[in-house]
């Protein structure tokens, strides 16, 4: 195969790979709206890409469950609903718990100290939330990351990312249009004190109640946004 045209085929996997990434995000953060049609032009306009990276792109997030197809209509953003956010948060707890149970068991020093780092990282930047509460939730999520990847279970931790994913997409439409609480930001980070207290202190049972409280109040605050 010539030089050039192994070239120009990397570049296309590049081409569709960053598309991949900057859509997706674009998605979870609540850019393109939860039933918003994805027009291909203004795609191919905001992305500066053509139409093959973003197939393959668009393709991808069907299989993650992040957009829907219509029949000769093109793609539109995965809708939302209380019934999928509720079940999304509730599985996620099942995982997570899962992972910290397995991580306590398995989990050195190394791992203690990146638990450390990130929760220093992420309290270093609570006065700021309101600011710029997207990069908070940057450090939220390194930190609970650094908890899971503890259980050393490659196959486990891809399930818990999607989830994660699927459940920030609804969390990050609530903080979009919704000032944080200072009562429950206080109550959030005074789980993460007693989280790390009882990781360190390799109590899984009492780690896996925190943890357990800790994902599914915010999903009582989200059911609010929705109408029975």
């Amino acid at each position: 195969m010539p030089l050039s045209k192994t070239n120009n085929l990397v570049s296309c996997d590049n081409f569709a790979s960053q598309v991949l990434i900057q859509l997706k995000q674009d998605i979870l953060t609540g850019f393109f709206k939860p039933g918003e049609k994805l027009l291909m032009a203004r795609l191919k306009e905001r992305y500066q890409v053509g139409i093959s990276p973003l197939r393959e792109a668009l393709s991808q997030l069907l299989v993650e469950q992040l957009v829907i197809v219509e029949n000769q209509r093109g793609f539109r953003v995965h809708p939302i609903s209380k019934q999928e956010m509720l079940d999304i948060y509730e599985t996620r707890a099942s995982i997570e718990r899962l992972c910290i149970g397995l991580a306590i068991e398995k989990g050195d020093d190394e791992w203690e100290a990146n638990i450390l780092a990130c929760a220093h990282k992420m309290n270093k930047f609570a006065e700021q939330i309101e600011k710029s509460p997207q990069e908070w939730e940057l450090r939220h999520q390194a930190f609970h990351t650094a908890i899971a990847e503890g259980c050393l279970s490659p196959t486990l931790l891809q399930v818990r990312r999607s989830l994660y994913e699927k459940a920030a997409r609804y969390r990050n439409l609530w903080l979009n249009t919704n000032m944080v609480d200072p009562k429950t930001f206080d109550d959030n980070q005074n789980d993460h004190r007693l989280l790390v207290d009882a990781l360190l202190n390799r109590d899984s049972a009492l780690a896996k109640q925190i943890i357990n409280e800790h994902l599914l109040s915010p999903s009582r605050l989200l059911s609010k946004n929705f109408q029975d």
